[in-house]
């Protein structure tokens, strides 16, 4: 994400926010309230919708309409996604509401920034060599307290396949989630073996290793 959000209140005119959408060639951006929660989002779609004058343009006593604010023209609620959730997640909430931009936001809905479709492709654009050193250093030897070389590990394109042998089953749980939440990981091509399988003795949330990516 974009940490860095550019953001309006909902006072804020409706030409001022045309004016920073084409400032920092943006497509959107999010309305905060007074403790920066996001009480919705105003994108170029609300704009137009908002960019010609009413059938009435004036107001009862014969003045001037007072001219749209991000209030009058925002979609909301905001929809949102926490900081913690996935990557995937983002992914399909942007494409299931069909948005382009997406706030970010804390346990106390709190704006921390915004992730864009582009910054969700980005992340497919990392390089094969760094997704294995990952996997490897890690998952593999970090997270999981595997031996270095239980596991052989290629990475094509984004493609990860694996072959080799764990002692657990449930280590062979946590291995394939750990490394399918990996950011620039496309899919995952496993041929790795448990030697034992203990999971129906171990609770599955142990066999669960966190990890903040």
């Amino acid at each position: 994400m974009t940490d860095e959000a550019v953001s309006v209140a909902p006072g804020t005119a409706f030409k001022d926010i045309v004016k920073l959408l084409a400032q920092y060639d943006i497509s959107g951006v999010p309305v905060l309230d007074d403790e920066d929660r996001a009480v919705g989002v105003v994108s170029q779609t609300d704009l137009l919708a908002h960019a010609g004058p009413g059938p009435d343009t004036s107001g009862q006593n014969g003045t001037a309409a007072e001219p749209p604010t991000a209030s009058d023209v925002m979609s909301a609620p905001a929809v949102t996604v926490r900081a913690e959730e996935t990557v995937a997640d983002a992914a399909r909430l942007m494409t299931r509401r069909g948005i382009e931009r997406l706030p970010v936001v804390d346990v106390e809905d709190r704006l921390v920034g915004i992730v864009t479709r582009r910054d969700l492709l980005r992340i497919f654009l990392r390089p094969d060599s760094e997704i294995r050193r990952r996997i490897n250093d890690e998952i593999l030897v970090e997270a999981l307290g595997m031996p270095a070389g239980d596991v052989e590990v290629h990475v094509v394109d984004g493609v990860v396949t694996m072959d080799g042998h764990v002692e657990r089953r449930s280590q062979l749980t946590a291995l394939l989630s750990l490394v399918e939440q990996l950011d620039g990981v496309v899919t995952v091509a496993s041929h790795v073996t448990a030697r034992t399988d203990d999971t129906a003795t171990t609770h599955p949330d142990h066999a669960r290793h966190a990890m903040p990516w």
